[in-house]
């Protein structure tokens, strides 16, 4: 279940600095939140897939190591700004 390309070009595009600014923190967890909600709706359908549920905890746990990278590399408006555009619970 990858992204299309559409899609990473408008998260890139709403998130980055530029075009192709794929690499910051902002872009990085903006596209890690797309593949989980994607991942998310697959398991709701296909409960019993667990290599994909590993996956989907493989990639949370990516999310929070760069939200807690980025946390401690911005201020604390820009992280709340981030959680609040992503919709990510904290």
């Amino acid at each position: 279940m990858a992204l299309t390309k559409e899609v990473k070009k408008e998260t890139t595009r709403q998130y980055g600095k530029s075009e192709k600014d794929t690499g910051s923190t902002e872009v990085q967890v903006a596209l890690l939140t797309t593949r989980i909600k994607e991942l998310t709706e697959h398991l709701k359908n296909n409960a019993k897939d667990f290599s994909c549920q590993r996956g989907l905890m493989l990639l949370v746990g990516r999310r929070r190591r760069l939200l807690d990278y980025f946390k401690a590399n911005h201020t604390p408006d820009e992280y709340k700004q981030l959680i609040q555009s992503l919709k990510i619970r904290k």
